[in-house]
C-alpha cells in the first residue's frame, strides 16, 4: 500500500458485497459505503464511495458485512478510466481497501478467527458460492499476483 495515499472513512454499507474470483482464482469483493456529514445550516451532505477488497480481505468482507452495517475502511484511493463501447471516456475514484472493520460506535460484535492453513493468507473465509464468477481455487494453489493494472473482472 502506498503510504502518502491513505483514506479511512467510517459509514454505512449501502449495498451488500457482491464476491467474484478473476480468472486466476484471486477473490474480489465490491462494495459501496455512505458517509454522511451535518453541514452548518443542518442539512446533511452524503458522499457514496465504491470500495474493492482482494484476496482473504474480499472473502471475509463478503462474509462478515451486509447492507446497513456501520464499517470502517482503510486503503488508498485509486483513479481508473475506460472507454465504453460508444467512445466516451469514464472515470471513477474508488478505495482500494487494505482493512475493514465494524465500527463499534453503535453495535458491538463477535471476532471469529479464521483458520490458519499457510497459504499465502488465502486460508478460512467463506467456504460457500458468493456472488458468482469462478469457483474458489483450491487451498493448495498460490495465489495469484496482482497488477494494478489488470481488471479485477
Amino acid at each position: 500500500m502506498a503510504f502518502d495515499n491513505t483514506i479511512t472513512v467510517v459509514g454505512n454499507v449501502t449495498r451488500d458485497p457482491e464476491l467474484r474470483f478473476t480468472q486466476g482464482g484471486m477473490a474480489v469483493a465490491n462494495f459501496g459505503i455512505a458517509w454522511n456529514k451535518k453541514k452548518a445550516d443542518g442539512e446533511e451532505e452524503v458522499s457514496f464511495f465504491n470500495v474493492s477488497c482482494f484476496r482473504q480481505l474480499a472473502e471475509n468482507v463478503a462474509e462478515s458485512i451486509s447492507k446497513g452495517s456501520r464499517v470502517v475502511v482503510y486503503g488508498m484511493l485509486q483513479q481508473r478510466s475506460w472507454d465504453t463501447p460508444d467512445g466516451d471516456r469514464r472515470s471513477a475514484v474508488e478505495i482500494i481497501a487494505d482493512d475493514v472493520a465494524p465500527s463499534l460506535k453503535w453495535a458491538s460484535a463477535e471476532i471469529r478467527r479464521n483458520e490458519f492453513r499457510g497459504d499465502g493468507g488465502q486460508g478460512g473465509g467463506n467456504q460457500g458460492g458468493g456472488g458468482g464468477g469462478q469457483s474458489r481455487p483450491a487451498a493448495n494453489q498460490a495465489p495469484p499476483a496482482y497488477d494494478m493494472d489488470e481488471e479485477p473482472f
